[in-house]
Order: C-alpha cells, then sequence, then structure tokens
C-alpha cells in the first residue's frame, strides 16, 4: 500500500475558491474569534502531517493483528495507544470542541476535513475520536452544567473517551423495542441494567475512562419510542474533583469477530446495575442522541470518501507502474518491454470514476458541513433557518450517497490491481472490507434513503426540496454561455429530478409502498444531481486558470468526464423508479 497523502491542496481549493468559507466566517462573529483563512490552513496541514506518519503507518499491522478480548478486557493493536496518546496529546479529539470546555472551537467544516484524512489513514482508528466527539456533542447540548464541567474537559482533552450504546440483541434501528432498564436512586442518579450490542469503542486500552451514553426506559415510561431517556454511565466513576473512584457495573462480554475495522473493538456492554445520569429530559433520549447522530451520519458518509481517497491514491500509483500489453494506439514506453497500465481506456474509466466521485463527495461533504456552521452560528434568523433545513434534507444523503459511491471507488481501485488487489499485503481488499461497515452502521443506507423520501420528501409535500432546486437553478442560470457545458446538463438533471420528485409524491398519495420502492434509486438520482451542482462549482472556478497550474487542467478534465460518462447515471435509475412497487410484491414471501 502506497503512502498517503493528505488532499490538501483539493481542501485548499474548496475552501477558498469555490466556497469562499473564509468570507464566510469573517461576517459570523462566533467563528470569527477562532479561524480565518491561514489559522485553517495550518491546522490542516498539522493535522495531515501528524495522521499520514504516525497513524496511517499502523492501518494494515491494525488490520492484521485486530482487538483482543480477554476476560473484560480488550487490547488495542501494537502501536494504537501511543498514536491515540499523541493525537490526544496535539489536541485533535477536541478539534471541534467548545472552547468552555477546552476544545479547540474548530467550525465542523474544518473538522470534517480532519475526519477525512483520519479514516482515509485508519478507520479503525478513526473511529476512537468520532465516537467521542458525537458523545461530546450530545452531552454540550443537553447535559445538565455539572455533567457538562465535569466530563467535557476530559473528554476533549482524550484522557476520556465516548461511546454510543443503542442498539440491543432484538433491537436493532426499532429502538422503541430496547429492554434496558434506568431505576431511579434516592440520590437523583439511576441504576441502569441491559444488554448492548455492536458497541464501537465500548472496551479498550486507549483511555483511563469510558463515558457510555446508554438509552434506556424507565419502569414506567410510555410504550415504544416515547419511553426512552438517555443516561451518561461512566466506565469507571468520577469524584466531584474529578478524580477516578471505583470501577462502575458494568462490563465488556465479548468483541465481535468482523468482516473490517478490526482495529476498532465492537463490544457487547453489559450494564448490571450501573450508576447513571440523566441527559436531558425523562422520556426525551432520542432527541438527545439525534443531535449526535445526525453528525454522525455525515461523519459516516465522510468515512466511504475517504476510503475511496485512499483506494484511489494506491490505484493511480500502481497503474503508473505496472507494465502490461501496449497501448491501443501505439507503444507509450518504447523503452519498456510493456505500457504502464495506465494509457489503458478501461484502467482510466475507473481512475476517472474514482477521481471524480471523490473529488465531488469531498465537494458535497464540505459544503453540507458548511450548512452545519450556518445553522449553528448564523447571526440571520432566515439564513440559519435556511441551513437547517438543508442539513435535514441533506443528511440522509450524505450518509448514504458517499458511503455507496465508497465501496464502489474501493471496488474499482481493486479491479485496477488486478489479481494483486485480491491479495491482502497490497492493502485494497482490506478498504472494501472496511467500507462495507459505512453502508450499514448509524441506519443502514436503505432506512436513509426511506428517511430521505418519508420524512423529509413526502412529509412536508417537497417545500424543503423545491428551495434546494431552485437555489441549484439559479446558479446554473447565472453562469456565462461559455460555461454551458457544465450548466445546460446540470439544468437537465434538476429537471429530471424535479420531475421525478412531482412523481414520487403523487404515487406516495395512493401507494405506502412506493416510498420503500422508490427510495435508494430516487436517492442516488438526488446524490448524482448534488454531484453534478458541486462539479459545476468547481469547474466554473477552473475554467480560464488551466494555464496556472495542472491543478485546473486536472479538475476541469475531471468535470468534464463526471457530466458526460457518470451524470446520465440518473436517466436508468430515474426509469428504475418510475417502475413503481408492483413487481416487488408479484411473489409470496414463500416464493422468494
Amino acid at each position: 500500500m502506497s503512502d498517503y497523502l493528505p488532499p490538501l491542496r483539493d481542501m485548499d481549493f474548496l475552501f477558498n475558491e469555490v466556497f469562499d468559507i473564509p468570507a464566510i466566517w469573517s461576517r459570523i462573529p462566533a467563528l470569527a474569534e477562532q479561524v480565518d483563512a491561514d489559522t485553517a490552513k495550518a491546522i490542516l496541514e498539522q493535522a495531515g502531517k501528524l495522521i499520514a506518519q504516525v497513524v496511517a503507518p499502523l492501518n494494515r499491522s491494525g488490520d492484521e493483528q485486530g482487538c483482543r478480548w480477554e476476560e473484560g478486557r480488550v487490547s488495542t493493536p501494537d502501536g494504537f495507544a501511543e498514536a491515540y496518546r499523541r493525537y490526544a496529546e496535539d489536541g485533535w479529539v477536541g478539534v471541534a470542541g467548545a472552547v468552555e470546555y477546552g476544545g479547540m472551537g474548530m467550525p465542523k467544516v474544518m473538522g470534517a476535513q480532519v475526519e477525512e484524512m483520519l479514516n482515509a489513514a485508519n478507520l479503525s482508528f478513526g473511529l476512537y475520536p468520532m465516537l467521542t466527539a458525537g458523545a461530546c456533542l450530545s452531552l454540550l447540548n443537553h447535559a445538565s452544567e455539572a455533567l457538562k464541567a465535569q466530563y467535557l474537559p476530559a473528554m476533549y482533552e482524550g484522557r476520556w473517551s465516548g461511546s454510543m450504546c443503542l442498539t440491543e440483541p432484538h433491537a436493532g434501528t426499532d429502538l422503541g423495542l430496547i429492554r434496558t432498564r434506568a431505576e431511579p436512586q434516592v440520590d437523583g442518579s439511576y441504576r441502569i441494567s441491559g444488554t448492548k450490542i455492536f458497541i464501537t469503542g465500548g472496551e479498550q486500552d486507549l483511555t483511563e475512562n469510558i463515558i457510555h451514553l446508554v438509552l434506556a426506559k424507565l419502569p414506567d415510561a410510555p410504550q415504544g419510542a416515547k419511553g426512552i431517556s438517555l443516561f451518561l454511565v461512566p466506565k469507571v466513576l468520577v469524584e466531584a474533583d474529578g478524580s477516578l473512584a471505583e470501577a462502575n457495573a458494568l462490563s465488556c462480554g465479548s468483541i465481535e469477530h468482523k468482516m473490517g475495522i478490526k482495529a476498532s473493538a465492537t463490544c457487547v456492554m453489559n450494564f448490571d446495575g450501573a450508576v447513571g445520569y440523566l441527559v436531558g429530559d425523562l422520556n426525551k433520549g432520542l432527541n438527545a442522541m439525534f443531535t449526535m447522530m445526525n453528525y454522525e451520519r455525515l461523519g459516516v458518509g465522510i468515512q466511504g470518501l475517504a476510503l475511496g481517497e485512499r483506494s484511489y491514491q494506491n490505484a493511480t500509483e500502481y497503474a503508473r507502474e505496472r507494465l502490461q500489453s501496449r497501448s491501443a494506439t501505439g507503444p507509450a514506453a518504447a523503452d519498456q518491454p510493456a505500457d504502464p497500465i495506465i494509457v489503458h481506456p478501461d484502467v482510466r474509466r475507473m481512475l476517472l470514476t474514482m477521481k471524480a466521485l471523490n473529488e465531488g463527495g469531498r465537494a458535497f461533504s464540505t459544503y453540507v458541513a458548511l450548512q452545519l456552521d450556518l445553522a449553528k452560528y448564523s447571526q440571520d434568523p432566515a439564513e440559519r433557518s435556511r441551513a437547517e433545513a438543508q442539513v435535514a434534507l441533506l443528511t440522509p444523503v450524505a450518509k448514504a450517497f458517499l458511503t455507496d459511491m465508497g465501496l464502489e471507488t474501493t471496488v474499482h481501485g481493486q479491479q485496477v490491481f488486478g489479481g494483486h488487489g485480491y491479495i491482502r499485503e497490497w492493502g485494497q481488499e482490506q478498504l472494501i472490507r472496511d467500507c462495507r461497515i459505512t453502508q450499514i452502521y448509524e441506519g443502514t443506507n436503505g432506512i436513509q434513503a426511506m428517511d430521505l423520501v418519508g420524512r423529509k420528501l413526502v412529509a412536508d409535500g417537497g417545500r424543503t426540496y423545491a428551495l434546494l432546486s431552485a437555489q441549484i437553478k439559479a446558479f446554473a442560470e447565472s453562469l456565462d454561455p461559455s460555461r454551458g457545458e457544465f450548466s445546460v446538463p446540470l439544468l437537465g438533471a434538476v429537471a429530471n429530478l424535479d420531475e421525478l420528485t412531482a412523481w414520487v409524491l403523487d404515487r406516495a398519495q395512493g401507494n405506502a409502498q412506493e416510498i420503500g420502492a422508490a427510495a435508494v434509486e430516487y436517492l442516488h438520482v438526488f446524490g448524482y444531481t448534488l454531484y453534478a451542482y458541486m462539479w459545476a462549482q468547481m469547474a466554473d472556478v477552473a475554467l480560464g486558470q488551466e494555464q496556472q497550474s495542472g491543478f485546473y487542467v486536472s479538475k476541469l478534465g475531471t468535470a468534464r468526464f463526471y457530466f458526460e460518462r457518470l451524470l446520465p447515471r440518473i436517466q436508468s435509475l430515474s426509469a428504475t423508479v418510475k417502475a413503481g412497487s408492483a413487481s416487488l410484491f408479484l411473489l409470496d414471501a414463500d416464493q422468494l
């Protein structure tokens, strides 16, 4: 596997040329005080250097060794504890954390770039600080001041980590079925009892304490999801002065033996009357947990993007060096016995598909992260409201489309290697195995699609979508006629999505099955159209700058490839949506 190279130039292009993010920061006091263009560049360079030099080299060895469980204790692979300590000491666990509790205070759009680099270097490693950051976010927004003051500083510092305990053996997506119980105590605490599965970082040897956020129900709670509360349950109890006391009544029963992310401890956690503290209001636990999950869904999408980027870097290096056959137009390397495989059209197709999906995905994830920042920090109520609506609409697309495209990209990378891509020591097959989970956790991609169509589209009659559609059309129509090669197909793609949206809204009124039948393909049409919007913006910036550097030549060539070879996928996907749900139910269950 080649060395990982953080895509800092592309990030700089998005920040300073495409979205002009520093200008947005400058007009928002809460952000202007924390970050500007120079600060952002320096922070990303420092993060990239540490990640490439310290974290990336542990990726393959971590996969080969995996985590080990023995008598309730989990050991991470060799080198992980030292690398995590270095990562935490440099402040990266709290990069987007609240300054008043010791965080660095960077906006989400900055945190998103650090997440991409970390996950591209080593997804298993990246999951530990990711879960901690998400737990901190829920505590920051919903916990009492006393809990925040007691737990957040050590978590941002990286001395303590966080986990999210939702799933139970019998209850996956349907959290209303959970059985974990919370018994109130006279001192205001609760005793938590139950079993949770698939808990990332539920036990590990990286930090001195683990702060579990646990969904549970009180004995008299309402039935279903309306009766769920959220509790903070530390692995080790904490004294009033912040020092550690005795171990809490919880344990790791085992770790899962997984297809990928083997260096990330995925735990079965048993809570046996463990001391816990209420976070937020009783019976409002899902509200508090979804604060974390909405950020995590973008984070998981970024994981798919990150693995696609690592796959592309490996594949391009291999394609430039691997000699095989001659170019169809004659020898390209006459002094060699064969030409590098990068001369062959099919290899070019795969590499350009990877490049177009990665760079389009990076622009999209950056755009969604920017909307999260505007929704949180903007002083303009109208801007804040628009951003909140866009975040709600785009989050399921970000999670599902980025990870679906991430898997496609990792598979293309393996294919470029040919037989060597199937061999472990080259590293490509690990990227596929690691990427596969991103389509499953934080809500499977089918559920994300159902969320998009059912809750974000049908539920509001398409009003939020219409605002986004109008925004994209306004941009395309504002472009100079010389940009027609990008604006015309973008307008066509939006018109197609408008028509498809109207079709889905209409059919859903008469048949509830149509939402589920259309959801996945509809989300993909949505995703390809959004990428076209991103690529049109990038191409608009790059046009006319081709003489300055090869970067802009590369950007324009990739944009043209996207519009000519990838955007047309929306036609077949749209036809599939319009085929309706009838053929899904022609067979009885016992005939499947």
